[in-house]
């Protein structure tokens, strides 16, 4: 299983947010950092064929996505930043509505459903309101339905954003049991997270790939003479040493 983007570009207007971009992914945790306009977002949605590229090429498993439309969207789950969850709904009602969105019908979209709430430990409260539920509880409500289908490559945009420490642990530990045998592409700023989880990390910058590799190359990377601190360096240090931010 392979996810290349190839020579990816994007503007708006006369900002160039990606620019002659490529990447190669195999199953495992990808965890992307940059700042704010580093194109992270941007690179998800052409993955998800949310906004139209403007050259370049985005080919799964040998086969150009846009060729494949509803059969690549088959394999794709995406979590968004954003917490877009009718809070009036219960969680059962909402995946529901999400399944039927991405097409499931009858038996097949009732056995997602149970099979989804049951991964991401929400079966006991599935007939309870999303409105009052906790943060960790609402983020894994939008893991499960990202989860439908059983898909080959995930998208996660900020999972832990907003969480108090021990539930943000409990989401990427989640996550990382949910890697096994799945193309999965971490955007977060919490580098912590990343740095826990991820097989490899992709540094980003003003729309370009500075590096890509494991964590603990990206951190043997940074030279002796760069000291800032007195201890041990770590993925925060690879993000100030190669971003400059």
């Amino acid at each position: 299983m392979e996810l290349e983007l190839k020579n990816l570009t994007k503007t708006y207007g006369k900002l160039t947010a990606l620019n002659n971009f490529s990447a190669v992914f195999t199953p495992g945790i990808y965890g992307i950092l940059g700042a704010n306009g580093a194109g992270k977002s941007t690179m998800m949605n052409l993955i998800t064929d949310n906004i139209k590229r403007d050259s370049g090429s985005i080919i799964f498993d040998g086969e150009e996505i846009l060729q494949m439309g509803d059969r690549f969207r088959s394999v794709l789950g995406y979590m968004p930043q954003q917490q877009g969850i009718y809070e009036h709904m219960t969680a059962e009602s909402f995946v529901t509505y999400i399944g039927r969105l991405k097409g499931l019908r009858g038996k097949a979209l009732s056995s997602e459903v149970n099979s989804v709430l049951e991964l991401t430990n929400l079966d006991n409260v599935r007939h309870k309101k999303v409105g009052g539920f906790s943060g960790g509880m609402k983020q894994r409500v939008l893991l499960a339905q990202a989860l439908l289908g059983d898909p080959k490559v995930l998208i996660l945009d900020e999972p832990t954003a907003g969480l108090d420490p021990r539930e943000r642990v409990r989401i990427r530990n989640f996550i990382k049991e949910l890697a096994k045998n799945r193309i999965v592409l971490l955007a977060t700023h919490i580098v912590s997270d990343i740095e826990s989880i991820a097989d490899e990390v992709l540094l980003m910058k003003k729309g370009q790939l500075l590096r890509m590799d494991p964590p603990a190359e990206l951190i043997a990377a940074i030279p002796d003479t760069w000291t800032p601190v007195a201890f041990r360096l770590n993925l925060e240090d690879v993000y100030l040493y190669f971003l400059g931010e």
